[in-house]
Parts: structure tokens; sequence; C-alpha cells
């Protein structure tokens, strides 16, 4: 599809959600009428355990189909790490009526997308298919749901093409792991935090056929997972396909979660990691976030709006406009999502590149400056949080419209899977319009702090023992 093509089918996703399902600003619209964000969400659960969450739209002829098992890095083996990434590679190697490559074959040959994911509490995989594929896709994905083809030809073959996909994305690229994949394993302490989500290649060879079907058993099951369809699709009907195709799958009682907790940080953490094919340093800064769904989680997702994102941003205006430190800084909560769809200890971070004439100490500085005035009294006012409000609810619209309604399936599969409440998409806004300026301030003083946070640097030279 050409880029005006998706540009076309963007605006008129988008237009679902700002027009027919009348999403809002923050109080009123221009003619002075209060309007409401909200989405349909029909959610249920089947007696096998299986969440369902469908939202229907008729903007377009389109519907898009997703599975979200409750799965992610954080947990998998201590032993096997890379694990479940490994295991997101296996689900497309065939089910018990759906041959190698069929499935994906069967996509491509309806004119649909697809693609599956793992991030840090889930493994999704989700279709973007015509509407009246729907009962086909969802046949597809409870078959492999039942019977995944676990075969040694598949685990070797797959064992191979994800320690490719290591030495190519990670080992054998500039910044490949800064700091996305490295600052977790530095800033947390809990091994289930802090391993190398990716794999070390040693683990992904010692995997064996029973880890996967061990594994498959345990957490590929209805009871561990959502299923949510969004799109152009008739509700009743889609509830009687889904009844047939998953109701006969039985479940099992979930899997016992580890403790994923994450000590208080006391005091700042410094770390180097050279690398020898990095053009120029860099410098990431980490700090931990709140517990999800406190009143300062969602200060800190306003306060991320102020500090970071866009050019408007203070860390941009003070290290790139004012400074010239770097050419941008980008970063966010959560670099495998968005600040809704995980469940467990997250960081709050940023990085950039720089000149090697500018040191990392005079970078660090006046980000010390710039957050301690958004601590202050003076520093940080009511313009400050009209604005952090704007561009979060924008944020947020967009996120729920983006690729055919993809971005509101996984809120729905993820809020369903950590809160057993898809519905809390229409509180978001809400949440958020809680959020006053002491608590703002009383969030900056509490987290963006030395002792909370985690330095990462890397350099253009060669990796040492030590280091």
């Amino acid at each position: 599809m050409n880029s005006m093509k998706l540009k076309t089918w963007h605006l008129l996703v988008a237009g679902l959600f700002l027009v027919c399902a009348s999403c809002q600003s923050s109080g009123e619209d221009p003619g002075g009428e209060d309007i409401k964000f909200e989405v349909p969400v029909d959610y249920y659960k089947l007696d096998n355990g299986l969440k369902v969450i469908l939202s229907p739209n008729t903007v377009s002829p389109t519907v898009v189909v997703g599975i979200y098992y409750n799965i992610g890095f954080r947990i998998e083996p201590r032993d096997r790490t890379g694990f479940a990434h490994l295991f997101e590679h296996m689900m497309f190697q065939g089910s018990e009526n759906l041959g190698k490559g069929e499935f994906i074959s069967l996509v491509n040959k309806n004119g649909g997308n697809l693609n599956g994911s793992t991030r840090f509490d889930f493994t999704n995989y989700f279709e973007i298919v015509p509407s009246h594929k729907l009962e086909t896709f969802l046949w597809a994905e409870a078959d492999r749901m039942k019977g995944l083809a676990i075969t040694q030809d598949n685990l070797t073959n797959q064992q191979g093409v994800v320690k490719n996909e290591v030495k190519v994305n990670v080992l054998n690229q500039p910044y490949g792991g800064f700091p996305w994949l490295d600052m977790p394993q530095y800033a947390n302490e809990n091994w289930y935090n802090a391993h190398n989500f990716y794999g070390d290649l040693e683990d992904l060879d010692a995997a064996t056929l029973e880890d996967v079907q061990d594994f498959f058993a345990k957490y590929y099951t209805p009871s561990n997972a959502a299923l949510s369809v969004v799109g152009d699709f008739n509700v009743e009907e889609a509830k009687q396909w889904i009844e047939k195709y998953f109701g006969n799958i039985p479940g099992r009682e979930p899997e016992p979660m580890p403790d994923i907790s994450e000590p208080k940080q006391t005091e700042e953490k410094r770390f180097n990691k050279p690398d020898p094919l990095a053009p120029r340093p860099a410098l990431a800064l980490a700090y931990h976030m709140p517990a999800r769904n406190t009143p300062e989680y969602y200060a800190m997702g306003l306060l991320d709006q102020i500090l970071l994102q866009g050019n408007d941003s203070k860390l941009y205006q003070q290290l790139v406009q004012e400074k010239g430190f770097s050419a941008g800084v980008g970063g966010g909560i959560n670099y495998l999502g968005n600040m809704f769809n995980y469940n467990g200890p997250m960081i709050w971070m940023f990085n950039l590149t720089h000149d090697d004439a500018v040191s990392p100490d005079s970078i660090i500085a006046v980000v010390d400056e710039v957050i301690a005035e958004l601590q202050s009294e003076e520093g940080l006012n009511q313009e400050h949080l009209d604005i952090a409000m704007v561009k979060n609810r924008s944020g947020l619209y967009d996120l729920v419209s983006q690729t055919f309604g993809l971005g509101l399936l996984d809120l729905l599969c993820s809020f369903a899977l950590f809160d057993d409440d898809p519905q809390r998409v229409n509180q978001l806004d809400e949440e958020f319009k809680k959020v006053d300026l002491e608590l703002l301030r009383k969030t900056a003083r509490e987290y963006l702090v030395p002792a909370n946070r985690t330095i990462l640097t890397t350099v253009p030279a060669p990796a040492t023992p030590e280091s």
C-alpha cells in the first residue's frame, strides 16, 4: 500500500474515534457540547478461561484479530534467556491443519497483514484482514492454539533464525542493544527484570524439544490468553464463531507468577559499555517509574510530555536547541511499547548521541537543571500542565486509531490480561485529568532524583573483559 493510501486509511480510522465514537478533548468541543472519550467494549470469558474483547466499528471493511498470551520476556525460564522470543517464532511453523508457512500464506492470499512480537509481559499475534474473512482467521488462530507443530526440525530451524537475528540486530549493529536492551540489565536488580531478554546464544542453543513442549503446555492455553476483534463485524456472529473454534480447547490453571518486584533504588548507578561499532559516544538516563495505575503513574505520563516528547519539550529545547549537544533526544516510558501495555516494574528513559568534545557530565548537569526547575514552585505552571494534557490526549487518540485499529486492540488485550478490565481504555483520559500541579511537583521530587536513576554511557572503543 502506498504512503498516500496508508495516510488516508489512518485518517479514516482516526475518524471513528474522534467523530463516530465521540472521543474528545479536555471538556467541551467548540460548540460547547461536553464530549466523552469512549469506544465500544464488549468483554466476556469462555468457560475455558479465554478472555474475549470485541470492539466493532464500520469505518472500513476490515477487522483486526489479535491474541495476547500472558507470557513475555520477564518470566521466561532462568536458564533459557530469549525463550519467550524463540517461541514467538515457533508459532509460525505450522499447526494441526496448517502446514509450515501456510498460516502466513493464508493471510497474504486474502490481502491481509500479520505479525507477532514478544514484549516484557506478553507475546502477541495479530492479523489485519478483510471483514468477510473473520471466521477463517478465528479458526486459524484456534488451530495453532490447540495444536502447534512442535518438531525438532522446526526447533532447530528457528534457533538458527533467532541467533542470526541477535547477531544482525544487536551484536553487529552500532548501538545494537543501546539502550533498550542494555539499560534494564543495569537499572534493575531482580533477575526477571534484569536479564538479557533477546537471549544468550548458549541458552538458545540449549533449548530442547521437551522445553518447547512444556512451555507451550504451560503458557499457550485459553486461560492464559486474551482474544480481541476490532473492526467491521457482527458481534453476535463473532461470538458464535469464537465459541465454535475456541470453546472446546481445554483450559488449565495459570502458572503461578514469580516475584517480579524491584527493590527501591537508593543511590545513583553509573555504567559504561564500550561499543567498537559506534561512531560517536552515547548517553542514556533511566529513572524507575511509579507503580501502574497510581496517581503518580499518570503524573509521570504528563512529565514525560513536558520533558521529552516533541520539539517543544524542555530537554529537547535545552540539549538540542540551546546547547547543541546533540541532533536529537528520544525516549519515554517503556521502549518496547507504550506506558499502558506492561505489567511490572518499568523505567522512564531517554538517550542521545553526542560529540567527543562534550562530556557526559556536562549533559547530565543540564538535565538536572531542567528537572530541578520542574520541582520548584516557580518552574512549573498551569500552562505547562495544559500543554502536556493536549499532547497526551493527542497521543492517546493516535494510539487507539493507529494501524486499522491495532493500537486499540493492543490496549484492550493488555488491560484484559493485566487488570481484567478492558473498559479502562475509556477511563484513561479522566485519570490524566485528575493530575494537578501539586501532584506533578511531588512526583518529580520523588522519582526524578539522582538516587533513583541509572546512567549508561557507551564510547567507540573495543570491549574489554573488565567492562
